[in-house]
């Protein structure tokens, strides 16, 4: 694989010798609201230059980590499933070559690909899923290849149990009658998170962590297709990320960003810091 032209700050290590390896999905196109999270990844890379490789947080630094980005995927806007066979098939590459995935996306139906990829090598995966929504709809409008469907389509996969959610403040009562039999939900915080952390941790169980970034509130990320009142601040994500790190992160992705809903910017850069606090995270 060779770099991108332009790299999420920090992140210029060769593929030979990087633990983790960042790629795009911009793909949008069953956005259900306002769309633009297709754009996402770029302006996330784009706009990282204005944050700086260290974290305070951590006291931990980008340059010291060996992480190789490798840009956007080009994706078929008219095929969800060409699409996340594409994702599915990048990401199988990189645990091919023992390395981590990190997809940035794009909307949240990015996530099922890296997820097919890292599930067919871990089979007794389990999720960490941090979202503002249930995303357990069987279908959308007829579609069960959907933004709102995604976690049930990754339910389909790791089963029962297996799928512990963060934040969650909508859906539909079905999707809530749902978890209550099927997944792990936790409404509103992330209360039960260490719980859950420390259980994982405890049997080195692979996770998958995904973050939807509306899990934030809309006063500190409005940058969104589908904002909802009532979310965590960046340090409640910020702190629930560093829980997280403690177990055996085998896959990650962040995604939703939709830049030009905020013409401030400010979720672009609320984005970027997430993502480099992620990145410092895992596997340290």
């Amino acid at each position: 694989m060779n770099k991108n032209v332009e790299t999420f700050i920090g992140c210029d290590s060769e593929y030979s010798e990087a633990d983790i390896v960042l790629f795009g999905a911009p793909f949008d196109s069953t956005t259900s609201f306002r769309p633009g999270a297709r754009f996402g990844s770029a302006a996330i890379r784009h706009e990282s230059f204005g944050i700086e490789t260290y974290s305070p947080y951590q006291d931990k630094d980008l340059l010291d980590k060996k992480v190789f980005d490798c840009g956007d995927l080009e994706l078929s806007f008219g095929s969800p499933e060409a699409a996340l066979a594409d994702i599915e098939e990048q990401s199988k590459k990189i645990l091919e070559d023992g390395k981590l995935p990190i997809l940035i996306g794009g909307e949240h139906l990015v996530t099922l690909g890296s997820v097919r990829a890292v599930f067919e090598k871990y089979p007794d995966l389990q999720i960490i899923h941090f979202d503002a929504h249930c995303d357990l709809r069987d279908d959308y409008l007829g579609v069960n290849l959907s933004h709102a469907c995604v976690l049930r389509r990754c339910y389909d996969l790791v089963g029962d149990g297996k799928i512990h959610q963060f934040c969650i403040r909508s859906g539909d009562r079905e999707e809530f009658l749902f978890a209550k039999e099927h997944t792990d939900m936790h409404k509103f915080s992330f209360d039960g998170l260490q719980e859950v952390v420390d259980e994982l941790a405890a049997n080195n169980t692979p996770v998958y962590f995904t973050i939807d970034l509306d899990c934030l509130d809309p006063s500190v990320f409005c940058g969104t297709g589908t904002p909802e009142a009532g979310g965590v601040s960046f340090k409640e994500l910020l702190n629930a990320i560093l829980t997280v790190s403690r177990t055996n992160i085998v896959g990650a992705d962040i995604n939703e960003l939709a830049p030009m809903l905020d013409n401030s910017g400010a979720s672009t850069a609320v984005a970027c810091k997430v993502l480099r606090e992620l990145i410092l995270s895992i596997n340290s």
